[in-house]
């Protein structure tokens, strides 16, 4: 049911084609039980320095909730959190670091730059993120042409996010939207810590630096979806509806940038839960 955004830190979903202008018509569910990831090998970046990820999410396993103690990966460069690659994500397993209790964060891993970061660093947002019953929407902002401090931005709903670690990239990206490597939703190639939520209305843009405006709006102190046809994907981006349950890989964003499906993920995965229409 639809509600004001200052009431959660999540968006509510109420199903009214009246209020909505844009309809996203499903979610994907993952679950770290099942092989049930998305993968594709990236090829050449428009802009190494630049990318926009963008996605609506709603948890189903927390470390608050459930005891959930894994690392959850929403995308994933190689193995992600499991050593040599990168990753974004719900840190739900983090436990403590600077005295900061990391669980249920909202962290980046990984994301250095050719002349700066590191290669295992954090760089996470502060609050928690524990609401299995809402959708939330969340953009990752990388761009380094931007001053030291604002090189990596977050929003939530609409709102950019503090960040309360850092790991500040420089140069071309070269731990993410890398040529010839494996990228995934919902885990990484290393088949561990697999995503336990639903996704819905997935979008990359490669080379484009977009605030969370261009995917998202405010209607009556609610943050929704938007269409996103004047969104530039660049050369990896993609543009994941889950429309089709027997291809749930298949881009939209006229780039044809599918992805490969894991045995795991069959057509019941494809659910009528979406930001825009609840079960």
């Amino acid at each position: 049911m639809a509600g004001p955004i200052g009431s959660s830190q999540w968006s509510y979903s109420s199903g009214s084609s009246a209020f909505y202008g844009y309809q996203i018509e499903q979610s994907c569910r993952f679950e770290s039980a099942s092989n049930d990831s998305l993968s594709r090998t990236f090829g050449t970046s428009s802009d190494l320095t630049k990318f926009t990820f963008s996605c609506w999410v709603k948890r189903s396993l927390t470390y608050s909730n459930d005891g959930n103690t894994s690392w959850q990966q929403i995308i994933s460069r190689g193995t992600g959190v499991g050593g040599g690659g990168a990753a974004f994500g719900f840190e739900s397993g983090g436990g403590t670091s600077a005295g900061i209790d990391n669980r249920d964060r909202i962290t980046a891993y990984g994301l250095k730059g050719s002349s700066g970061g590191t290669n295992g660093g954090d760089d996470r947002i502060g609050g928690y993120y524990r609401d299995t019953t809402a959708w939330l929407h969340i953009v990752l902002r990388y761009d380094t042409s931007q001053s030291s401090g604002s090189r990596i931005k977050y929003y939530g709903n609409g709102d950019e996010k503090t960040r309360v670690s850092t790991n500040e990239p420089a140069g071309d990206s070269d731990r993410f939207n890398t040529n010839g490597d494996v990228h995934s939703i919902g885990a990484g190639t290393g088949g561990d810590n697999d995503l336990d939520a639903y996704l819905a209305e997935v979008i990359f843009a490669d080379g484009q630096s977009y605030a969370a405006s261009q995917f998202g709006e405010s209607k009556n102190g609610v943050w929704i979806p938007k269409d996103p046809s004047g969104t530039t994907f660049g050369t990896n981006g993609f543009h994941l509806k889950f429309q089709n349950s027997s291809a749930l890989g298949d881009d939209s964003s006229g780039n044809n940038n599918d992805f490969a499906v894991a045995a795991g993920l069959g057509a019941d995965h494809q659910v009528l839960d979406s930001p825009t229409f609840g079960e």
